[in-house]
């Protein structure tokens, strides 16, 4: 068994060998790697293992299509943008599900007292974002609700979306996102 001081977090040599075709290497590196992201799904977002399986190896596509046309610029962090690949894909993969899929059973548990303040919490969070969301202008509301809505999206996807440079957009979600926080802070510290 490994521990988590042992476990590698750089995977730079899987970049190396998939742009190599060194399909050996890779096949080594995947069977470290995948378990690992499946892991992360099952226990980070609560996933099914079928749902983590098929989740993490949409990603891993996603991910090779991106090293195949050499968009992975520092292939150091390739761990880290598998594992942000893997968790929006599952997001997605939640969203395709019936949303309302009720478990009979669940409205019939009983709530710790922690999990109750915790909910309560985030329903306040959520209430506090509303807030200052409906203080935004109209363009820069639908701007931020355009990540928030799909949070897949890339700063080349809402460049098409909303006709502006990458560094425009760029410039644009930084500052909303920091009016944001600081409404969030201003409003839950009243």
């Amino acid at each position: 068994m490994v521990s988590l001081a042992q476990l590698r977090v750089d995977y730079s040599e899987l970049v190396d060998a998939l742009h190599k075709g060194d399909d050996i290497k890779a096949g080594e590196l995947l069977e470290e790697v995948i378990p690992r992201l499946e892991d992360y799904l099952r226990v980070v977002m609560r996933a099914e293992a079928n749902a983590a399986r098929e989740c993490v190896q949409q990603a891993f596509l996603d991910v090779f299509e991106q090293v195949r046309k050499d968009n992975i610029r520092n292939s150091q962090y390739i761990f880290s943008y598998l594992i942000k690949a893997a968790r929006h894909e599952y997001i997605r993969y939640v969203k395709r599900q019936h949303k309302f899929d009720y478990d009979e059973g669940a409205f019939n548990e009983v709530y710790e007292p922690e999990e109750q303040l915790s909910q309560l919490l985030d329903k306040e969070r959520q209430r506090i974002l509303e807030e200052c969301l409906s203080e935004l202008r109209k363009k820069s509301r639908e701007f931020i609700e355009y990540f928030m809505n799909k949070p897949e999206a890339t700063t080349e996807d809402a460049v098409g979306e909303f006709d502006l440079s990458s560094a425009n957009v760029r410039t644009k979600k930084h500052r909303i996102l920091s009016r944001l926080h600081h409404c969030y802070k201003r409003k839950s510290n009243q």
